[in-house]
């Protein structure tokens, strides 16, 4: 592993935050190849959600649509129409502008930068789609859309049944319906060269607060004030929102695995387990690091943590086209079990426990997962019968590696000496046509980093 940087890049040293807007006509073009002829695709923007009475959450658009579009407003509906000759047209139906909306909830976009800005070939207003959407679907033979969006599903049996209505007039309602998830799921498994520079930034932002809450961390604050100190770089270096719910777990907090309360008191001589990573134009990190509240690993601390980051290291360095999640599961479970043993927290012959999967005590959930425009990003794993990830790793992939040990306090199975004990540590990896780059580069993680760096921030 290289050594880790701990020195804040300014946002103008940082090398990209966001997509330029050509990137999205490829992706339509990529879904345009999948389409068959003579078919519509449809793709509904997000829609604000009420958070309470007349507040809404912070809004967050659907990702498919965004992946083809780039457009961040509410309410809109992405067309793709291919005729039998395949030629393709993308028509962006959306709110119009309004400047009495504006005044008190912000811009937006309109009809005529939709076609200037974003790409698409015609767009109109939203109030236009029941009209247009009988003429786009009179005459084709397939249909594609989620299947996973019961209300959009919903909304689409409408429009197919006003067509349905028109027969007698001439009409021909298309008779064949394909979901459009998983194909565009296989697009949005591979990251392009402009996505990868991107969740390059997404990852360089989050170290920086990774380095911030170690830097920060100290007996007697409360685990929200150490979420502060993360959300604040976020934002710092362009990244206003977290990718997901930040978890900052001291202690056996870091033993439940989605913990997110994040508001009990940080004590001595216990680790803080803390899994955050921004968003940044849509595109999420996802990185966990584990560190000593006061700044120094006791023995039994370190010797599980060392366990967990010699385990993530060896799956990363695995890592490459072909090889697979089944396999490196195998590779780290082993690995574990052993460790494990060593220790006496396991018990037995490593082949019996392999087949008894005994690690999973402690080593509770998976190796990783596909990360992208969402955390847990779309993607078959091709699970076959025996529900192994058997897909085989190609360039342009992202997923995250994050093995990890958790001793609860109540376990009676274990010395007294490991309970208590929460450790995971997660970094962000693309495949590559040599192997794999990890995208988590300036956070720290060997035991001598950590402490140096607390060590440091203390004097």
């Amino acid at each position: 592993m290289s050594s880790t940087s701990i020195n804040p890049l300014s946002m103008s040293q940082l090398p990209m935050n966001q997509l330029p807007m050509k990137e999205y006509s490829a992706h339509r073009a990529a879904f345009f190849k999948k389409m068959p002829s003579n078919s519509v695709a449809f793709f509904p923007a997000g829609k604000e959600l009420t958070r309470s009475n007349d507040t809404e959450f912070a809004f967050c658009q659907n990702k498919n649509f965004f992946y083809l579009t780039g457009f961040n407003e509410p309410d809109a509906l992405l067309v793709l129409l291919k005729d039998e000759q395949d030629n393709n047209k993308s028509v962006l139906f959306s709110l119009p502008k309004d400047p009495l909306h504006e005044i008190w909830q912000g811009r937006r976009v309109g009809q005529i930068k939709a076609v200037e800005e974003y790409g698409v070939d015609e767009s109109y207003e939203l109030a236009e789609i029941d009209v247009l959407l009988s003429d786009y679907l009179d005459g084709k033979s397939q249909v594609l859309f989620g299947f996973n969006d019961d209300t959009f599903a919903a909304q689409v049996f409408t429009w197919l049944k006003q067509v349905k209505s028109r027969i007698r007039q001439g009409a021909n309602a298309p008779e064949q319906l394909t979901d459009a998830d998983p194909i565009i799921a296989d697009l949005r498994l591979i990251k392009s060269e402009n996505e990868l520079a991107l969740m390059r930034t997404a990852n360089h932002i989050s170290g920086l607060a990774h380095q911030r809450a170690m830097q920060k961390s100290q007996v007697g604050k409360l685990e929200y004030q150490i979420e502060a100190e993360i959300l604040h770089e976020f934002a710092r270096h362009g990244a206003r929102h977290p990718a997901y719910a930040s978890i900052v777990a001291g202690g056996d907090n870091a033993n439940i695995l989605h913990y997110t309360n994040n508001d009990d008191v940080l004590k001595d001589n216990e680790l803080l387990l803390i899994d955050a990573g921004a968003e940044l134009s849509g595109y999420a990190a996802d990185i966990t690091r584990t560190f000593p509240i006061n700044g120094k690993f006791s023995a039994e601390q370190k010797t599980i943590y060392q366990l967990v980051l010699d385990a993530k290291n060896l799956a990363i360095n695995a890592i490459k086209p072909g090889m697979c999640f089944a396999k490196l599961n195998v590779l780290t479970n082993t690995f574990l079990t052993q460790g494990l043993i060593d220790l006496g927290i396991l018990v037995g012959d490593l082949d019996e426990l392999m087949a008894e999967k005994k690690v999973k005590d402690y080593f509770i959930h998976g190796l990783g997962h596909w990360l992208g425009l969402d955390v847990h990003d779309v993607g078959d794993y091709q699970i076959s019968l025996d529900k192994e990830q058997l897909r085989a790793f190609e360039v342009g992939m992202v997923m995250t590696i994050e093995p990890g040990i958790y001793i609860p306090l109540t376990d009676v199975n274990v010395d007294e000496k490991w309970r208590g004990i929460g450790v995971r540590i997660e970094d962000n990896i693309a495949v590559t046509a040599d192997g794999f780059e990890n995208l988590t580069t300036n956070s720290p993680q060997t035991i001598e980093e950590i402490e140096a760096l607390m060590q440091a921030a203390k004097a």
